[in-house]
This record gives structure tokens, C-alpha cells and sequence, in this order.
């Protein structure tokens, strides 16, 4: 098969995504990304050729921070740099991004790996990931037979019960007004902003009124309970529910005036 033929015979390519860790300039690809973006310019092409290309892909981490131009990754955790923990970017200097995430810790099917993360961890990590404006890729290694091991239907089925109640918080969305507070992480949408609140605090969740809009309500988003609240120049106070309404991620969903 010629370079051209995936590139021509299907239709539009989304993305493409080269493989490989360590010192991929030896491939020259400069030549297959120009070649991409001359036959398909629209197709996303991700950072292992040796270029920084269209976007980072951290590997079995997430980033301490968000992700911005000129602040490379590459894959591996210790090759993070530049990155300022807690600041929130302009749009313009935000880079894409997404963390390829392993269940247990193999990517294709090994039966004698049980190290298989928590539901909950990969919940979390789902969380983390859209808060700093990131796409989860969370891997899943069919058997030889083609099956899907019970392990990872158990987790996956748990991930979309979370999203079931709390997907609005995480499609569409990007990288929240406030970052770097232990208890909470932000994600943002259409001016609305959603608290998913990590340690539930009651009788109220006291929080940083910086970067926050001019607030109108706030709801639980699994329900829609209305909450009262005060917005005051230096903390926004919610009063919240003696008990978490979800065991491993709450969410709230502020709505802008």
C-alpha cells in the first residue's frame, strides 16, 4: 500500500495517531505531516513523529497542569515541562491534548495481569482529565477469542453510569475557570461552570470566588436540586447535603447570570 491510499481511498480522516516514545526524529516526519496536511487538512496528527504536531499524548499520567503551546510533554511524566500548576491559559495558548490510560497495566489482552484500576480511579481520572481540557483514551484489549474481559466490563459499565448522571459536566466541555484546589475540579460550557466536588463538605462547600461569573443558581446536576448559595467578592458558599449524592464524584452545576 502506497503513503497516499489512506489517505485518499476512505474518505476524511479525523486523526491520525503515530506510535512510539523515543526520539521519533529519526523517521523525518516532516514529510508524512506535510503529506497528511496536504492530502487531508483537516486530520489532527498527535506528537510521537518527532514534531510537536497537533497535540500532546501524556501516557498513563495526566498533566499537572493544562497544557499549553510551547510547553512539551511528549509521553512519558518526567518529560513534562514548562508547565505553571494552577493557572488557567488563554485560549489561544491552549494545546490539545489526551492521557492513553491502560485499565490495568498492560494495552493489549494479558490474562495474567490483575492489577486492574478502581472503577473510581478511572471516574477520577476521567474528571481530571476534562478539568485541564483533555480527551481520556482509556485503552480496552479484547481477548484472542474477541471477547472483553469481565474485569473491564465491570469498570467500563461503573464509568457509564457516572456519565449517565453526570455526562454534561464532561462532553463539550473545556478546562475550568479554577484549577489546582485539592477538593474540587472545574470544567466550563456554554458560560456555565461544574464543580465536581472530590471531598464532599457539609453543611457548606466554601470556595474561591476568582475567575467565577456573575452565578444565578446552583444545582445538583444528578437531580437538578437547587441549592442556596452566597457569592461574595472573596468565597462563594454553597449549602450542601449532609451526604454526597454520588460516592466517588459530586457535581454541581453553576449557572451564569
Amino acid at each position: 500500500m502506497s503513503r497516499t491510499q489512506l489517505l485518499t481511498r476512505y474518505g476524511e480522516a479525523a486523526l491520525i495517531w503515530f506510535d512510539g516514545l523515543h526520539h521519533q526524529e529519526k523517521y523525518n516526519g516532516r514529510r508524512f505531516l506535510d503529506l497528511i496536511h496536504r492530502l487531508q487538512p483537516a486530520t489532527l496528527v498527535n506528537n510521537r513523529i518527532g514534531l510537536d504536531a497537533d497535540y500532546e499524548t501524556p501516557e498513563q499520567f495526566i498533566p499537572k497542569a493544562i497544557p499549553t503551546r510551547g510547553a512539551r510533554i511528549l509521553g512519558l511524566e518526567h518529560e513534562q515541562k514548562a508547565l505553571t500548576p494552577n493557572s488557567v491559559p488563554r485560549p489561544e495558548d491552549f494545546r490539545l491534548w489526551e492521557t492513553c490510560m491502560t485499565i490495568n497495566n498492560t494495552w493489549a489482552y494479558n490474562r495474567n495481569d490483575g492489577a486492574f484500576k478502581p472503577a473510581s480511579q478511572l471516574i477520577r481520572s476521567l474528571v481530571e482529565v476534562a478539568s485541564r481540557g483533555g480527551n481520556f483514551l482509556l485503552n480496552v484489549g479484547p481477548s484472542p477469542e474477541g471477547t472483553i474481559q469481565p474485569e473491564f466490563q465491570e469498570r467500563l459499565v461503573a464509568i457509564g453510569k457516572w456519565m449517565d448522571r453526570n455526562g454534561d459536566s464532561i462532553y463539550g466541555t473545556g478546562y475550568g475557570p479554577i484549577q489546582g484546589l485539592d477538593s474540587v475540579r472545574t470544567t466550563a460550557k456554554d458560560g456555565n461552570v461544574y464543580f465536581h466536588v472530590l471531598n464532599w463538605a457539609s453543611p457548606k462547600l466554601v470556595l474561591p470566588s476568582r475567575a467565577l461569573p456573575k452565578v444565578r443558581s446552583v444545582e445538583l446536576l444528578d437531580g437538578g436540586k437547587h441549592l442556596e448559595f452566597r457569592q461574595h467578592e472573596q468565597a462563594f458558599e454553597i449549602d450542601t447535603p449532609a451526604q454526597p449524592p454520588d460516592p466517588v464524584v459530586s457535581v454541581l452545576l453553576l449557572r451564569s447570570a
